[in-house]
This record gives C-alpha cells, structure tokens and sequence, in this order.
C-alpha cells in the first residue's frame, strides 16, 4: 500500500507540547485534512488504493478537531453506535491500542469500514462541527489509521474464549455479516463454521468492491486472524447442491443465513439483451479475479475488459462507481455514467463522485435510458436517453424524475447495468420450500426471535433488509449472533435439566 504524508503537517506543530486536556476542540485551529490522495493520473493507471495513510502527527492532529459534544451525532449516524468521541480523544491522547479496543468493542472489522464506508452519508455528514461550517472530522481516515497500526503492532492476536463450548454454529456466507457473527460466536466459545460457494473468504469485500477502495491483502488478513481463532471455512460449497440445509441443522445447534443479495436488476427497455451489455457484479468479478490472478476467459476475450471501449454505466450508486473507475483502470476510450436524478439526489457517496470526475468519468444527470440500440449484428451502439427534470417528490421523498421530451445518443461499445440487487430465490436455491420470503424476495423473520420460519435457523443482512452497505450487515450479524447464542444457551440449559 501506498505510504505519503498526510495533509496539514504545518499545523501538526500546534499540537505538540499541549496538556491531554488541550488537545481536543481544536477544530477553530486546525483545518479537516484527509491523507494524501494521488494524483488522478497516477491513480488511474493501477487499482492500488487511492489514499495514503495518515501520518501519526496528521492523525493526533485531525482526532484533536473532535468537539467531544455532549450528545455525539457522530455516534448516532452509525449504524453500529460506534463510541467516536472515545476513541477520537484517546487517538489524539497518543493512547492508539486503547483507542483501538475501544474502536473494535462495537465494529469486528473497522480497517474496512474505515476505507469504504460512505462516511459522508454517515457519521461525518452528522458531524456537530461539520454542521457549523468549520468541516467535519475525518472518522474515518483516523478509523483506518488506528487499526492499521493495531495490526502493524501486533495487538490484534487470534481470540482465544475463556472456555470451549461443545455447542456450533453453521453460517452461509462469508461476506461481513456472516463473518462478524462468526467472530461473535467464536469469542464466546462456540464452534463455528462458515460455508461459502465462493473460493475465497469475504463475499463482495473480495469480488465486488475493487482494489483501489479496498486492497485484497486487507480482507484477506481479516480471514486468516479468523482462522487461527478456530473459526473454520468450507469453500466451494454451495447450499441446495454441495450441503442441504438439512444437514447443516442436523449437524448445527443454530444456522445463519447471510448469503447477502447477487440477483441484478434488470434494465426494462428495448436492446437490454445486446451484446455488450452487462450486469455490474459480473464486471467487477472478472476484473477483481483478474486482479488476485485468476483465470478469468471472459476477461482474456474482451467480453469484460473496457480497455478500448466507450463505455456507459447506468445507475448512481456505489457500485456504479466502482465500475465507472474500474473502467478507467483498464483503460476504456471514454467512461459515461447515466443517472436520472440530479447530482444531489443520487444515492452515492458525494466523495466517490468527486474521485471520478477527477479521474475522467463524465456524468450525464437527470438522464434515462430509453433504449439500447445495436447494429445489425446485435452489438450495442449507444445508449438512447430521455432527459429529466425533478418533479414531485415521491414515497421516498426524493423528487421524482419527469421527462423533458428530449432525447440523447451517447455511442457506447460496452453498457454497465448498475441498477441495484435483489435476494436470489433461495426456498428454490436451497431446494427448502418451508424457509419463507416476503413479497421482494428477502427472508422473512420473526424481529422478536429474529429466526426464519425454521426453528433454529437465523438470517442477517442483505438477504433480510435487502442491498444494504457493509457496515449494516456487520451490525446485522452482531445482532443475530446474540440471538443465537441465547438459543444455544437456552439448549443447553434444556438438556442439563432434563438430565
């Protein structure tokens, strides 16, 4: 990974020689910095991430603007209730493996919330400083800093519970939302282990996002530590074909579904079949294997690989970012992304637009597709595009997008679908027709209970509040594993009475 100095060094002088107590509040002093970001040119010619670390002066110095409010929205805008202000002070008090293990006490992998969570959508959009103009703490750069350097220094060692537990978990899906339960489980003894169809540990951590948010030696480390916590993985392991799911809650005391969401949504208007155009998910796999070094066919022939291509991505949100800038990477002709609202209403995160644009990706707003059209052989050409203007607000409260009556063509050789996911049918997949749906799809469970229709069988994440961000479904999986674990110790109970 990249290793530049972090931006405001000339103010990292201010802050030293000052007591504990003078180190924070500085934010009328000391101006928001995120770390040094790479040139636009050079970042595009690889899929290193784009930012560097911060350095230890840099990251005291951005902790120390934290204003230590009384009530932290900060802490509110998380959806795992991280204690910010905590470890912002103890980060700015020099005290990193404090601030650390409080950091981690509520996040089971804050290295990779720190590097792709939309923070500006979150906890820093909230931030009380933020709010009143003087510019928000960069959480989560300092996030990354302090768990990168737990790792560097080796205080993050494999759990070892205080007692083993004959009891076991079985959990699909490796993504975060399995792994965080299983590591939940894990710390208080159980047996766990994880099956995944994949072949690697980390769901779209590994194949969905890409390397310059979040390097593959990252997630990978997260597994490994898991591993050697006792924590085994089955991969290549489908549920429905390989393992019924019978058989897992023969074999289990409790199961967790957390397969997460892979079905795309499909763009509805004519020549969406063409050749040429593709499912967001299936690009960014073939470019993120190619990446680990993988055989990717489809890749080697073009099929998708950009490199040459104009290339339209439809959609605003985080994946129709990553695929914009995967595109850049391989070296498209020209990248356009078809959103039809307007830049403030996408559902993305704002800085991830700002990296683009810095990049080369030109963003048509308030545009939507109408059609694909295609040459006589079926290749797409370009994408037709009605023009939008913002109406109504609709039952999101969002305005709703109104056509002008203006039409665009933006020639394309490659059309990206970035349109959102939706739950695969598992009843069918897992071939268990009495695990239920709702109507979209996702798993129902019983929010008291939080168990599926089957008894001892839990569910977390995408698969139940549908596509969501990572740092939902690791709260997701916190919140089961202590569904679990009280199942597991009513059983156990159960048994020693009636013995």
């Amino acid at each position: 990974m990249q290793s530049l100095p972090g931006r405001g060094t000339p103010q990292v002088s201010k802050i030293r020689g000052m007591s504990m107590a003078e180190k924070m509040l500085q934010f009328t002093k000391v101006s928001k910095a995120m770390p040094a970001k790479r040139p636009a040119t050079a970042r595009a010619e690889d899929f290193a991430e784009i930012y560097a670390d911060f350095s230890p002066e840099a990251a005291r110095a951005q902790a120390g603007r934290c204003s230590q409010c009384g009530v932290p929205f900060c802490q509110q805008g998380c959806p795992l209730q991280n204690n910010i202000p905590d470890w912002l002070k103890l980060a700015a008090e020099d005290r990193l493996e404090e601030a650390w293990r409080v950091s981690s006490a509520t996040n089971n992998m804050p290295e990779i919330c720190g590097r792709i969570c939309p923070q500006d959508r979150l906890c820093e959009g909230i931030c009380t400083i933020e709010q009143s103009g003087h510019g928000t703490v960069t959480i989560g750069s300092i996030e990354k800093h302090i768990t990168d350097t737990a790792w560097a220094e080796g205080w993050i060692q494999p759990i070892k519970p205080p007692r083993e537990r004959t009891q076991s978990a079985g959990i699909i899906g490796a993504g975060p939302g399995g792994l965080a339960a299983a590591e939940q489980l894990r710390r208080k003894g159980y047996q766990v282990t994880i099956y995944d169809a994949y072949d690697r540990g980390g769901g779209l951590l590994v194949y969905g996002i890409p390397g310059f948010k979040l390097e593959k030696d990252i997630v990978e480390r997260r597994i490994r530590h898991l591993e050697a916590s006792g924590i085994r993985f089955r991969f290549n392991t489908r549920v429905g074909v390989d393992v019924a799911l019978g058989d897992l809650r023969a074999e289990h005391d409790t199961v967790l579904i957390a397969t997460g969401v892979y079905a795309a949504k499909d763009l509805k208007c004519p020549g969406s079949g063409a050749d040429g155009v593709l499912a967001a998910l299936d690009y960014l796999t073939a470019s993120n294997r190619k990446g680990l070094g993988d055989a990717v066919p489809a890749f080697d022939s073009g099929e998708l690989n950009a490199e040459g291509k104009r290339v339209v991505v439809i959609g605003g949100g985080d994946t129709a970012m990553d695929c914009v800038r995967t595109a850049v990477r391989q070296g498209a002709k020209s990248v356009t992304c078809l959103y039809r609202r307007d830049r403030a209403n996408m559902p993305g995160s704002q800085r991830e637009v700002q990296n683009a644009e810095e990049e080369g990706v030109v963003f048509e707003w308030l545009a939507n597709p109408e059609a694909i059209l295609d040459t006589k052989a079926g290749k797409v050409k370009a994408v037709r595009a009605s023009k939008m203007k913002l109406g109504e607000p609709d039952a999101s409260g969002r305005q709703s997008p109104v056509k002008t009556g203006e039409l665009i063509d933006i020639k394309a050789d490659m059309v990206i679908k970035a349109l959102g996911f939706d739950p695969e049918d598992l009843p069918m997949l897992f071939n268990e027709p009495s695990l239920t749906v709702n109507r979209w799809g996702a798993v129902r469970v019983d929010y008291a209970t939080m168990q599926t229709s089957l008894p001892g069988v839990y569910a977390a994440g995408d698969i139940v509040r549908g596509a969501s961000l990572v740092v939902w479904a690791i709260k997701d999986g916190r919140d089961e594993a202590e569904g679990m674990q009280k199942s597991m110790k009513t059983m156990a109970t159960s048994k020693v009475a009636a013995e």
